[in-house]
């Protein structure tokens, strides 16, 4: 059991290091219908260009407004100081390091035991079941959540790879001392696949929350993120090979549209 863990927790760690270099299509479900985004790397941070709404390619004149704000963004950060770089892409890392030290808290936070085997999208997998460890003690406030939930992982029998992890809050986490409550229906999952080279990346986000703040006002936030298209760039920050991508994907991301 521990070996298992251990491994896939290292596997995760190589696909953490190896995602900045990839660019990758990003599609929001919202309550209006979704928004598609292409993204990459440009100059130590990546840029996020909308390029379909429900499936359907922009209008060409809305294309034409969203190449001249990736331009005059791409403009922006090349006369950038060494100062207002270093905290554009600090801020970028940081976010990357919330989001890897969640992912790296579950094996902390929770014991395991197997469950049994399953195939899960053509892969052999071991499944895990994870309840809440009494003596855990969260580095920081994002973290604290973890100690109210439970959750299964699918575990790729061949690799490690994380095929599918699912956590839900069972009993209300108090956050922040008493000024908010993460209750019971709070939940997540992550979905990853093989983009090449054994880097797996995610493929599908999905969560919802339910919090009171002060104990009275009933805060509820949703996300459904499918990620897909990822493409392995030469020179990751190159932001003249950014340019020429972004100018030359359309005809690459048409036949993604319908991809779900």
């Amino acid at each position: 059991m521990e070996a298992i863990i251990q491994r896939s927790v290292a596997a995760n760690q190589r696909d953490w290091n190896a995602a900045p270099q990839y660019s990758y299509c990003e599609r929001d479900r919202q309550e209006n219908g979704t928004k598609t985004y292409e993204a990459t790397m440009i100059l130590g941070s990546p840029y996020r260009r909308l390029v379909a709404r429900n499936n359907e390619p922009l209008p060409l004149a809305e294309q034409a407004k969203e190449k001249h704000r990736m331009e005059d963004s791409i403009a922006k950060r090349r006369t950038e100081s060494e100062a207002e770089r270093a905290a554009r892409t600090a801020e970028y890392e940081k976010e990357r390091k919330q989001d890897q030290l969640l992912m790296d808290q579950l094996v902390e936070a929770f014991d395991f035991r197997i469950l049994g085997q399953e195939k899960l999208s053509a892969h052999d997998a071991y499944v895990l079941r994870s309840t809440p460890r009494l003596d855990y003690r969260p580095p920081n406030l994002q973290t604290e959540v973890l100690t109210g939930m439970q959750g299964t992982l699918w575990i790729d029998k061949d690799s490690f790879q994380w095929l599918t992890v699912e956590a839900e809050v069972v009993y209300a986490v108090s956050i922040a001392g008493f000024f908010a409550r993460v209750e019971p229906g709070t939940r997540f999952e992550l979905e990853k696949a093989p983009v090449s080279d054994g880097v797996w990346l995610p493929t599908h986000f999905s969560m919802k929350s339910r919090a009171k703040l002060l104990f009275i006002l009933t805060h509820r936030r949703q996300e459904d993120e499918t990620y897909f298209d990822y493409r392995k760039i030469d020179s990751v920050g190159d932001s003249d090979r950014a340019l020429y991508h972004f100018a030359s994907s359309k005809k690459t991301t048409l036949t993604f549209w319908n991809w779900r």
